[in-house]
């Protein structure tokens, strides 16, 4: 079943990980330190079926973080009982049009709100109209959540200190797929999805045709800096909503205001004025400048 998780998230675009990462920071300044008072499961089959036992397995127990890896949201809970410890994480993957929003007031639920976390103060409510998203408890007893199987083949945190251009030149070496594509595959950094590869190597001026394993080690440098960069920059503006993204607080982000290649086809690059040129590299589209990009 993991398996097969893993090679359908391959299918997904948006959110990446800058809208993950807003979400992230906006369940965590609010619901942090709040207990879980009961889950409320309407629609159990998301892109896989959730837990039948989801609500008996969280119900009581304290949110005690919110973390990230990769677009992954972790949301820890402590809950000792009688059992023993009954702490865990839910795993939460957005999938292309999930929302998480937290509700003080909250409305009635409508068609595509599937499942209401209700915590002390409010209700942390799933949407999600195309039910390509998941949610995946994994109790404590099983393991640290880093060994969990979604995880092993994932690269580097592209905005963890371990990440820099040694690191993504050590990645690349013998690799012949074009440097998007890996990019894209997550195996030696992971989200940097396929608006933000498209802006970094514009940024680091490479093509995305070129090579991984032909870049030297001071392009992977920049590289490196352009993705650090680029993400941060999206992350300041609340992520990029082209269409079905919106942060915990119900906001849409806009750093679509701000792409210097991407949705800019025939448009005049900023930097010399040719003209924004768009290819398919495995049927995704990359926006770039022929005369910029080398």
């Amino acid at each position: 079943m993991l398996g097969v998780i893993q090679d359908c998230f391959k299918e997904t675009t948006l959110p990446e990980l800058p809208e993950v990462e807003v979400v992230r920071r906006g369940l965590e300044s609010r619901i942090v330190g709040q207990r879980l008072l009961d889950v409320i499961v309407r629609a159990p089959r998301l892109r896989f079926p959730l837990a039948g036992d989801l609500a008996r397995s969280m119900a009581g127990a304290r949110l005690i973080m919110v973390s990230r890896r990769s677009k992954y949201l972790l949301l820890d809970f402590a809950r000792q009982s009688a059992a023993g410890d009954q702490s865990g994480t839910l795993l939460v993957h957005l999938g292309m049009t999930g929302t998480l929003r937290f509700e003080t007031d909250v409305p009635a639920p409508g068609r595509h709100d599937h499942v209401d976390l209700n915590f002390e103060q409010g209700t942390l409510r799933y949407r999600d109209p195309r039910r390509f998203g998941a949610m995946l408890w994994h109790p404590a007893r099983e393991g640290p959540i880093a060994t969990h199987p979604l995880f092993a083949k994932l690269g580097v945190e592209p905005l963890s200190a371990s990440f820099d251009g040694a690191a993504l030149y050590a990645a690349t070496r013998g690799r012949k797929v074009a440097i998007k594509q890996f990019l894209l595959a997550g195996t030696g950094v992971v989200g940097v999805g396929n608006i933000y590869a498209s802006e970094s190597l514009f940024r680091s001026g490479i093509r995305p045709t070129v090579a991984a394993g032909r870049l030297s080690l001071a392009r992977c440098s920049r590289l490196a800096e352009a993705i650090r960069a680029t993400l941060n920059e999206s992350i300041a503006h609340g992520g990029t909503t082209l269409r079905d993204f919106f942060g915990s607080d119900g906001q849409g982000g806009y750093f679509q205001n701000e792409c210097l290649v991407y949705g800019r086809e025939g448009e005049p690059c900023r930097n010399c004025g040719a003209p924004i040129r768009m290819v398919r590299q495995q049927q995704r589209a990359t926006f770039y400048c022929s005369s910029c990009q080398h």
